[in-house]
C-alpha cells in the first residue's frame, strides 16, 4: 500500500498528501441501488424496443441520464434522443426505479463515513443523480454527514462522469482543495475515470458484478471487494498518507 501511495505522489509531483476530504460516490458505494438502476434501465429500453447488452448499465453508471439514453439511441437509431424523448424515457425509468429499489444501504458504508468524520476529514458526495429527495434520504440513513454545501449532483455540473468536472466541483465543495488533499471512493468505471482525470487518488470498491480488472483498467489505484474491507484497510491507509513524504 505504501508503494501505491508513493507512486501517486511521484506521478503528481507532490511531496506528500495533505488530506482534508474523502469524496464518495453514492449508488453502489453508499446505497445498494445499482441492481434496481440496471433493472429499470433494461425495462424502459425494452418498452421502447431499444436493444441493450446484459449488464450494460453497470458500465454506464455515473453518466447523466440523457447521455446514457443517447448511447443506446446512437447504437439503435444512429441519432441522439430528442429532448422530449429523453424526458419521457428518464421519467419512466425513474418511476420504475422507485418500484424496484429496496432502499438498502451498502454494508459498512455508515461505519466508513463515521470513521472519516472521526479522522476530522470532510465527507463529500459526488453523484450523477438528480433526485429531488436526495438530501432527505441521505439525512435519514446517514444523519449529519452531508449538507447541500458538500454535495455535487446532476444539477451542479454541465458534464457528467467520465468528465472530471463532478470531482473538480467536489474538490471545491470540500473546501477549495487541491487533488492531493482528497481521496475518492468509487465503484464504477466511469466514475473512476472521472476522479483520476481530476487528479485525485482513487479507491474502487467492487460492490457489483464487474470484474476487478475493469475497475483497475479505469485507473483505480486500489480495488477492495466491499465497503467492509475498505473499513478495515482505511485506517492504516490514512495513517500512511499522513506520514509519507518523498
Amino acid at each position: 500500500m505504501k508503494e501505491i501511495l508513493i507512486d501517486y505522489l511521484e506521478r503528481k509531483q507532490q511531496e506528500r498528501f495533505d488530506l482534508k476530504a474523502v469524496i464518495f460516490d453514492m449508488d453502489g458505494v453508499l446505497y445498494d441501488s445499482m441492481p434496481a438502476h440496471d433493472q429499470s434501465w433494461q425495462q424502459v429500453m425494452n418498452e421502447w424496443a431499444l436493444s441493450h447488452e446484459p449488464g450494460e448499465f453497470y458500465l454506464h453508471e455515473g453518466r447523466v441520464g440523457k447521455e446514457t439514453i443517447n448511447v443506446v439511441f446512437q447504437r439503435n437509431l444512429q441519432r441522439d434522443a430528442t429532448d422530449e424523448e429523453a424526458k419521457q424515457i428518464y421519467a419512466r425509468k425513474t418511476e420504475l426505479f422507485q418500484h424496484c429499489n429496496n432502499g438498502n444501504t451498502i454494508p459498512g458504508a455508515k461505519e466508513v463515513l463515521t470513521l472519516v468524520q472521526e479522522k476530522e476529514l470532510t465527507p463529500v458526495l459526488v453523484t450523477g443523480s438528480g433526485q429531488p429527495s436526495l438530501l432527505e434520504r441521505l439525512d435519514h440513513h446517514f444523519p449529519g454527514v452531508f449538507t447541500p454545501g458538500t454535495m455535487v449532483t446532476a444539477f451542479d455540473v454541465v458534464n457528467g462522469k467520465p468528465d472530471p468536472e463532478p470531482f473538480l466541483r467536489g474538490l471545491q465543495k470540500g473546501g477549495d482543495l487541491k487533488p492531493h488533499q482528497a481521496i475518492v471512493i468509487e465503484n464504477a468505471p466511469l466514475g473512476i475515470e472521472a476522479a483520476v482525470a481530476a487528479g485525485i487518488f482513487t479507491i474502487a470498491v467492487n460492490t457489483g458484478p464487474l470484474p476487478n480488472a475493469i475497475l483497475s483498467d479505469a485507473g483505480a489505484s486500489i480495488v477492495f471487494a466491499s465497503m467492509s474491507e475498505l473499513l478495515d484497510k482505511l485506517p492504516p491507509l490514512l495513517h500512511l498518507a499522513g506520514t509519507i513524504t518523498i
